[in-house]
């Protein structure tokens, strides 16, 4: 199972940073088109580093975020413009086209990943990226979410399953790279149902995938039902329970996607509900890294990898 930072390796020749880049997007979710609260699990403020707050350039928040991973002596000669809060393709082309160039025109930027929803792409915003990714690296990551048409409708994502496979099979056909999100431990689905998502998503041409578990944060509508009513929400993975949940997602997952991260991680102070956060008996938390080498650790118990049970099925 490699990781992706060696796909990254790979690709580039050389290690890669993401810079997040907030490109003043919206969401139909937000401006009245389908709703105006959001998703319900959604709260953009959490995923947003401060560096890219305050109506600054993409030139500026590129600078600024360069500077911010060098202050926590994260140090790379490449980095990917990662456009993520909100809808990154919800525009009209004219001004996709100057948000994603002016981020290329940079000289220490090699391409874009560009999140957005399913149903905010079409054919003409897929053939512009298609031609920017002749030139440059560019990733579509979609918002997955969940793979059952009634946990999309029960979080109000305002499509169903069969839009996210004809948008991410649609990108994939003009050669564009496609990534996925994935949240588990959404309402009403069973352990058993979050782990045959595997088998479903490894019929699309994904290149990536992020796996998140249930964050209920501040400001979004289930961390105001929380608060509410704590009870209505199922209840948040122990770590043990997530790494086995996890570790039976991978052994049915295509082998050749790479899985970019296996949990979120949020500041605590951003939960609504606290006992989300992992954390070791002296109080610390559990960090990504951490995360990453017990899952290894227990498919090397198993004597199972990613993909084991896709391919001997």
């Amino acid at each position: 199972m490699g990781s992706y930072a060696d796909y990254c390796r790979r690709l580039f020749g050389r290690p890669m940073l993401k810079l997040t880049i907030d490109g003043g997007f919206s969401c139909p979710n937000r401006d009245g088109t389908l709703g105006t609260e959001g998703c319900s699990y959604c709260c953009g403020e959490a995923f947003s580093p401060a560096y890219c707050r305050g109506g600054k350039s993409i030139t500026q928040q590129i600078d600024d975020g360069i500077r911010f991973h060098a202050s926590r002596r994260r140090s790379a000669t490449g980095y990917l413009a990662y456009f993520q809060s909100y809808s990154n393709t919800y525009a009209p082309l004219d001004i996709l086209r100057m948000r994603y160039e002016e981020a290329l025109a940079h000289p220490l930027v090699s391409g874009l990943v560009i999140g957005t929803r399913p149903d905010c792409v079409d054919e003409e915003k897929l053939d512009y990226l298609a031609s920017l990714s002749k030139q440059h690296y560019v990733m579509v990551e979609y918002g997955i979410e969940s793979c059952y048409d009634r946990t999309l409708a029960s979080i109000g994502r305002g499509h169903d399953y069969a839009c996210t496979c004809h948008a991410i099979q649609a990108t994939a056909r003009r050669g564009i790279a496609c990534g996925g999100h994935l949240i588990l431990g959404l309402p009403g689905e069973s352990l058993q149902e979050m782990v045959e998502e595997a088998s479903l998503l490894s019929l699309l041409p994904l290149t990536t995938l992020k796996l998140h578990q249930l964050q209920v944060l501040k400001g979004s509508q289930m961390g105001r039902q929380y608060l509410c009513h704590p009870g209505s929400l199922p209840p948040p993975f122990q770590l043990e329970q997530y790494i086995t949940l996890v570790c039976d997602f991978l052994e049915r997952l295509r082998p050749d996607i790479v899985v970019e991260r296996f949990a979120a991680s949020v500041p605590p102070s951003l939960l609504a509900d606290p006992a989300r956060s992992w954390r070791h008996p002296d109080g610390s938390h559990v960090k990504g890294s951490e995360l990453s080498r017990l899952i290894r650790a227990e498919l090397a118990r198993r004597g199972t990898s990613q993909g084991f049970l896709h391919i001997n099925k």
